[in-house]
């Protein structure tokens, strides 16, 4: 049994630290500075980790290479099997024609208000397809339907970048989470929990800032009520699927549950007219009333909610469930921080979310009458938007199992416990790095999760609470990570000026951060 070494490098813990964060460190500079594609940054930081566990950690290569293929067996199945198939059922949806549907229903339906529009699209629908799919694709569809309805570029896709991020810890049917729990040994159920106490009160809180950023104290007069609808509906349903049902449900029911209370709201309550938020003429008058209905536009979107939700009621999941001891990792390795064998088990899940989100997707596409020849190009679209993607997510994933069971990451974690009484402001700033540059909390979370447990238990803080803020100060990263911008741009008419679009939500992002930090200090001190 290998037992992994804490200070490798002549015995010193500082510099064993230093070493220990290349890999990290190779990732974040070819991606952040370089701007080297994400694969690539990936690829060079494996390289990197691999070089450093066989030859200063002493890692027998075997175990090494054991330890990797593990992590990517775990990108596969679950995390790329859900977001390849969510991605499916978006390019069925738009061959079908329910994208351009969908803004016929908003023009119909909603409030001669954008104000009114932006909460219900960028917030409500927003979080749903981020709980559906995640991956930047919320970000991309919502900014389209925004400058589809009159928004600026530059408006939507700030607004949609602020928007997409408290959902994203339980983005993918909860995969940040899913991973989190994988990478720190802990119950993903008590991780949902946590993230489940932190991010309700961001939740509420999201619509007034938005609001108040794009029309200040008027706008918030005016649309109060609405926000108030939006936001607490959200919050209250956030917090109670991901304490008291099941978190991977947390986005979808949320944001169903935000979406149709807030619509019917503005039913029988609408913002008093002011010219300078309604819809211009000529884009209201466009709406084809005709050629679909406009609820259709629902469609995909409500079909894959009750077939995942009912998927996970009947516990279909676990049909044929089977937990794979790896071979040649599973308790091969002695973790001497903790004193005990380091086990290695894929929960092998062919019919896990993934699957039924396949199923949704093969039903969607019949009832809009897309044929099995439209069904296979939607496949084939689908895999050349994500291919690349998928490499990034398999690469990262098997770095972070690579430096869990080499020990990499024990060490990482006894250096930054040196912070000591200041470690629980600086925790969520952590997971807001990882995110900023790699794109995802699901790379966060693989990233610095462990990490983040290490540094708790030297501290004797609640390595829970720890981990989960991980992944609430992790999304708020989000707004400002290069390829969600990246990805919201491609779709829009705002090609080539990403930068500006950070500007506009740096600051933000770094002030939901530091919140989160001072709430972790509050949980951690004051209301354990």
């Amino acid at each position: 049994m290998f037992s992994q070494p804490l200070t490798p490098v002549a015995g010193n813990l500082p510099l064993s630290f230093v070493i220990a964060a290349l890999p990290i460190a190779v990732v974040l500079a070819l991606l952040g500075l370089a701007r080297w594609p994400a694969w690539q940054s990936s690829l060079a930081g494996l390289i990197v980790g691999l070089a450093i566990a066989i030859g200063v950690w002493q890692f027998p290569a075997g175990l090494a290479f054991a330890a990797v293929t593990s992590g990517i067996a775990f990108a596969l199945l679950p995390i790329i099997w859900i977001v390849f198939n969510a991605l499916l059922l978006y390019h069925i949806s738009v061959a079908a024609g329910r994208i351009d549907a969908f803004r016929d229903w908003i023009l119909v339906h909603l409030p001669n208000d954008r104000r009114s529009v932006l909460v219900v699209v960028a917030f409500c629908f927003g979080a749903l397809l981020e709980g559906i799919a995640g991956g930047g694709t919320p970000v991309a569809i919502t900014s389209s339907l925004l400058i589809m309805v009159g928004f600026r570029p530059l408006e939507a896709l700030t607004y949609a970048l602020i928007f997409n991020t408290t959902p994203v810890a339980f983005g993918g049917f909860g995969v940040p989470i899913t991973v989190l729990g994988a990478v720190t040994n802990l119950p993903t159920l008590a991780l949902g929990q946590e993230v489940g106490r932190q991010l309700p009160v961001f939740s509420f809180i999201l619509p007034f800032y938005v609001i108040a950023l794009d029309g200040g104290r008027r706008s918030l007069a005016a649309t109060w009520p609405m926000l108030l609808v939006a936001g607490g509906s959200f919050a209250l349903t956030q917090f109670v699927v991901s304490n008291y049902v099941n978190y991977a449900l947390t986005d979808v029911l949320s944001s169903l549950v935000s979406l149709i209370v807030t619509v019917a709201f503005l039913k029988i309550w609408r913002p008093a007219h002011d010219p300078d938020y309604a819809i211009a003429s000529a884009i209201r008058d466009s709406a084809r009333h005709e050629t679909l209905s406009p609820w259709s536009a629902w469609l995909p979107w409500v079909l894959v909610s009750v077939v995942v939700i009912a998927w996970t009621i009947l516990k279909v999941f676990l049909i044929g469930d089977w937990k794979i001891a790896w071979p040649g990792l599973d308790k091969a390795v002695f973790i001497t921080l903790y004193k005990t064998p380091y086990a290695a088990i894929w929960d092998f899940q062919p019919l896990g979310t993934g699957t039924a989100i396949l199923v949704s997707a093969i039903i969607a596409a019949g009832l809009m009458g897309i044929g099995p020849g439209g069904f296979v190009k939607a496949i084939g679209a689908t895999w050349r938007q994500i291919r690349i993607a998928m490499l990034t997510v398999i690469l990262i994933v098997g770095l972070a199992y690579l430096m869990n069971y080499s020990g990499m990451t024990y060490t990482l974690g006894l250096g930054v416990a040196s912070l000591g009484l200041l470690f629980p402001l600086v925790s969520p700033f952590l997971g807001w790095v990882a995110v900023f540059l790699s794109g995802s909390d699901t790379s966060g979370n693989a990233l610095f999760g462990n990490l983040q447990v290490v540094a708790a238990n030297q501290l004797q803080l609640n390595p829970v609470l720890i981990a989960a803020t991980n992944s609430s100060g992790g999304v708020m990263g989000k707004m400002i990570s290069p390829q969600n911008i990246a990805i919201g741009v491609s779709t829009t008419e705002f090609k080539g000026r990403e930068g500006v679009v950070l500007a506009r939500t740096f600051l933000h992002s770094v002030v939901f951060t530091l919140l989160v930090g001072i709430l972790l200090l509050v949980q951690q001190y004051i209301i354990p």
